[in-house]
């Protein structure tokens, strides 16, 4: 079991619950990693669901079959991808074709969750139709508020920012718009002076 029990935060953070079955005709299943595991769980729960489920898996690099049993529950639509970022199109599609409805359930990292959320809204899925469950890392989608560059799978705090060198301090602060937490500069007043890297919630 991939999970993580995430400490109280500020309330701009995003918090993630269990999968659980709803009635509808179209469910859209978008999970990448370990997050294959939420939608097990989730497809025992009703097996019924995967009729009318599409799903979009993203397997990490040692994918340890998930992608092989996803493809053997066989769903109404199963497409695997090499990345969340090569996908967006093809999301946009679905969204923009989907009926009024559409359950949309997603789980895995933080960075996956966030952006497909951010996507679905955008198309005008209804929050409550959206449902969110962590799972494997905890690796964050980070904006420099300087450079307003993106740096993924941050697993440090501090970090420095893959566009303007800064080094960042590691925020709980959210922005459901860009889909990534804030990270502020730690030596800007006293430049140099920057505390040793430690791992997060290490």
């Amino acid at each position: 079991m991939s999970t993580f029990k995430f400490p109280p935060s500020i309330t701009s953070r995003p918090v993630y619950g269990t999968l659980a079955p709803r009635s509808g005709k179209h469910h859209l299943m978008i999970a990448d990693a370990e997050g294959a595991e939420a939608l097990f769980d989730l497809v025992e729960k009703d097996p019924d669901l995967i009729a009318h489920a599409h799903i979009m898996y993203f397997p990490a690099a040692d994918d340890t079959g998930y992608a092989e049993k996803l493809k053997a529950f066989s769903p109404s639509k199963l497409y695997v991808g090499p990345s969340y970022s090569a996908a967006v199109p093809r999301l946009r599609r679905i969204l923009q074709d989907a009926h009024m409805g559409l359950q949309v359930y997603l789980a895995g990292t933080e960075g996956l969750m966030g952006q497909a959320m951010s996507e679905a809204t955008n198309a005008g899925i209804p929050h409550t139709a959206i449902q969110t469950e962590h799972r494997g890392s905890v690796a964050r989608r980070m904006q420099c508020v300087h450079c307003k560059g993106i740096t993924e799978n941050v697993v440090t705090d501090p970090f420095t920012c893959s566009h303007c060198g800064l080094n960042l301090f590691v925020r709980d602060h959210y922005s459901r718009r860009i889909a990534a937490f804030q990270g502020v500069c730690v030596d800007a007043e006293d430049p140099g002076n920057v505390p040793p890297k430690r791992e997060l919630y290490s």
